[in-house]
């Protein structure tokens, strides 16, 4: 009996410390955002990617730099986890600027830059539930900065965070990266241990 014992406690052990591997940051599963795809559709984030695993990135299309960057490297992943025949991952980029980004605006940046939306979703919404979300996910986005072009073109900017995160099935976030400079063979592995 002791020995029955000695095994289960040794068997609950190691199943609770390979869930341990990537600790839970936040429950994003406790509440639903309701927000607009690329195309118009109504989506509630995160109830849409329950059951899979999800690299979610935080962007506004204006970005000059960290987003661009963002979007890249979550491609980059796309591609190498279709490579390796690495099933049921979605993709989800939040635009933290609504006020600009527009389901259209969203649609068309994803085309130019040629993106795979078989399993890449591009989310806005109103303003204030983006912010709590944005809040919840941990994100900071602060208005930068503006230039005024004599043509009368308004450039602006953000400051924000860098981030990209992995979202397991039940809809929490186990690991936050720097979308910019994200080590592609770490979020690799870390996708596989979930």
């Amino acid at each position: 009996m002791i020995r029955k014992i000695i095994a289960f406690t040794i068997i609950a052990l190691l199943l609770v410390s390979c869930d341990n591997d990537l600790p839970v940051i936040e429950k994003l599963s406790d509440t639903n955002y309701e927000l607009i795809d690329q195309n118009k559709n109504p989506v509630s984030f995160p109830a849409f990617i329950k059951g899979s695993t999800t690299v979610a990135g935080y962007i506004f299309t204006n970005c000059p730099d960290i987003c661009p960057l963002t979007i890249n490297n979550m491609r980059l992943i796309q591609e190498r986890l279709k490579k390796e025949e690495v099933k049921d991952v979605e993709f989800v980029s939040i635009s933290f600027d609504p006020e600009n980004d527009t389901p259209e605006v969203l649609k068309k940046f994803s085309e130019i830059r040629n993106l795979n939306l078989d399993n890449w979703t591009f989310l806005t919404g109103e303003k204030p539930i983006i912010d709590k979300l944005m809040k919840h996910a941990g994100v900071v986005a602060l208005p930068g900065d503006s230039t005024v072009f004599p043509s009368g073109k308004v450039t602006y900017y953000y400051v924000h965070t860098d981030r990209i995160q992995l979202i397991d099935s039940k809809g929490r976030i186990r690991k936050n990266y720097p979308g910019s400079s994200i080590n592609i063979d770490e979020i690799i592995n870390d996708i596989k241990s979930l």
